[in-house]
């Protein structure tokens, strides 16, 4: 079982702990039994079956606000963390909704809410995020896709690729090009349904941790205006502000991750006999475990402080959020690779825990700014920060 005892951290309140142990048990019971599925026969029928679970369970109410309930982002963390220890695919469900959700959660109308995210949380329409294009990616400023004003509806044009829920998803919030501005002020993010015409799927991508992803494609695509999330030209300004809330908790999946292939490998290194004695009586092993150990717990300590510094009402935690995001995703990368290493050619069988950890971690540096995205975001937040004392 996962160490626990950071629950017991100032960063939380006796409703996260509540929450934290009620989900554990949810996810021991209704979760882990899925593990052995292989989601690459029927990717999406093993996305709506988690999708169902968790809606019945009553847990995708925590990806959107409710009445009087704003989102909690240390409640996103617990969950994508609890979630990523038993199951990669059930926390990309559960994130997706959340993310795919966000910019209306945070931005939308209560017209626009109302429409969308009740049904979000019951598990009945499925969200995308679709930022980036073919060829902008960590450079948003850099998209192509156009939107263009034509009376009660703007007509949008272009591509959209690497995007999560593809193909599976009800609705996409769609950001493209409205021209207030060049480059990112000239952005602005819509609602678009799965049905309108001129909207299609050109292709599913399949990925070493089977996640559906596919590539978009909008051919004059006709969207009322009513549709519009924010202001013309704030579509950048939206989408960093979502991402902001939500970076925080991918850190929290890798931790997620980092903590199954810890407990993966204190229960090898505790059980294999080398030399006459257990692996974990090596000193070059107690080593590795102790790296891993480290660097759980700092991770730990940058996600939740991130998330509890936006739940305590700070406006922007970029660098904080760019920090979790960053460190957690490098070293779970790192602990899942010695795991894997210490349970030898165990370690690289198809199908065993830690082989399934070492395909899915990977994307996580890369995708929501990539790692080396996120050293330029905490540099110039530095820089800036310098600048003001000076």
């Amino acid at each position: 079982m996962a160490d626990r005892s950071f629950l017991a951290w100032p960063f939380f309140e006796d409703r996260h702990r509540a929450y934290a142990d009620k989900l554990d048990a949810f996810a021991d019971a209704e979760i882990a039994p899925l593990e052995g599925d292989h989601p690459e026969a029927d990717l999406d029928h093993a996305c709506r079956e988690i999708l169902g679970r968790l809606a019945a369970g009553g847990w995708l109410q925590n990806a959107v606000p409710g009445e009087g309930r704003p989102l909690d982002v240390r409640t996103l963390c617990l969950t994508r963390e609890t979630l990523a220890r038993r199951s990669g695919l059930a926390d990309f469900v559960f994130a997706m909704q959340g993310l795919g959700s966000g910019p209306i959660s945070l931005f939308g109308t209560d017209e626009q809410k109302a429409a969308y995210l009740p049904a979000v949380a019951r598990g009945e329409k499925i969200a995308a995020f679709a930022l980036s294009e073919p060829e902008a990616g960590s450079d948003v400023a850099a998209l192509a896709m156009t939107a263009r004003d034509d009376g009660d509806a703007y007509v949008l044009d272009g591509t959209k690729t690497w995007i999560s829920n593809g193909g599976l998803a009800d609705f996409y919030v769609v950001f493209a090009r409205t021209g207030e501005a060049p480059g990112a002020k000239g952005l602005s993010a819509f609602i678009v349904d799965a049905d309108t015409p001129g909207f299609s799927v050109v292709e599913r991508i399949p990925l070493i941790a089977p996640h559906p992803l596919a590539t978009l494609r909008f051919d004059g695509c006709r969207v009322p205006k009513d549709r519009l999330i924010g202001a013309p030209g704030e579509g950048f300004r939206l989408a960093m502000a979502t991402l902001d809330v939500f970076r925080s908790t991918v850190g929290a999946a890798a931790l997620g991750f980092a903590r199954r292939a810890f407990d993966e490998a204190l229960a090898r290194t505790s059980s294999r006999q080398l030399f006459g004695a257990p692996m974990a009586d090596l000193q070059l092993v107690q080593a590795s475990l102790a790296d891993m150990a480290l660097d759980i717990d700092t991770s730990a300590l940058l996600i939740y402080r991130a998330a509890w510094a936006k739940d305590s009402g700070a406006t922007r935690v970029t660098r904080e959020a760019a920090m979790a995001k960053l460190h957690a995703t490098e070293t779970a990368q790192k602990a899942i690779d010695a795991a894997v290493q210490l349970h030898g050619g165990l370690g690289v069988m198809a199908g065993h825990p830690v082989e399934r950890l070492y395909r899915e971690i990977r994307a996580l540096r890369i995708y929501e700014g990539a790692s080396e995205v996120q050293k330029i975001v905490i540099a110039r937040q530095a820089l800036a920060a310098w600048a003001g004392r000076a």
